[in-house]
């Protein structure tokens, strides 16, 4: 049995406001910290982890930082847990988005529509189940996989374990420094959990 937990870094100063995606030097704020902090205790006091995987953005490898230092292991740099790529919207704010027809259509219909200049959501979920596949491989051991990401990766993958269509992302909450859990190596992926906080 495989377990792997999903986990969206924890908050930035520009959380809400601004669709920063994969812009450079975008840190943990304060309270992403403190959430951090309680999320790695949290994890420490409940699951015995066996590997430590992080997107390369800053805001994540800080996130799975604080989760190492509780386990004393390494932590991985996976890029295909990278953000999504979301183009000429990068470095928007929400506000200005909302007047662009384009990124409306783009929150209805997922399964049909990509960032202009960017990724299509299937792009996501194919680049990261792909990389959980190389990840876990053919272990027969039990281990848990801890994978520190983004909010649209962990939904686009709980979209895919719940056969759910790409259109229905937005009934997913994923909030920062959220968990979502999920069983491997049965006939079919189990979802534990889906975006619990500490």
């Amino acid at each position: 049995m495989t377990r792997i937990l999903l986990i969206r870094h924890a908050h930035t100063d520009l959380s809400g406001k601004v669709l920063y995606g994969r812009m450079p030097g975008i840190h943990l704020s304060e309270q992403g910290r403190q959430e951090a902090m309680k999320l790695a205790r949290a994890l420490h006091d409940r699951y015995e982890i066996s590997q430590i995987v992080s997107s390369p953005m800053d805001r994540a490898r800080e996130t799975a930082e604080e989760i190492a230092a509780l386990y004393r292991i390494q932590v991985e740099v996976d890029e295909e847990f990278e953000e999504l790529d979301f183009g000429e919207w990068m470095g928007k704010s929400f506000t200005e988005l909302m007047q662009d027809e384009r990124w409306k259509l783009y929150n209805r219909r997922r399964s049909l529509t990509g960032a202009p200049g960017g990724e299509f959501m299937l792009q996501v979920q194919i680049r990261a189940w792909n990389a959980i596949e190389r990840l876990v491989g053919d272990t027969e051991r039990e281990s848990t996989f801890a994978i520190i990401t983004h909010g649209d990766v962990v939904r686009g993958l709980l979209m895919l374990f719940l056969g759910m269509p790409i259109d229905h992302i937005h009934r997913l909450e994923v909030s920062t420094a959220s968990l979502s859990e999920v069983i491997l190596g049965r006939a079919f992926p189990q979802v534990i959990r889906v975006n619990q906080t500490f």
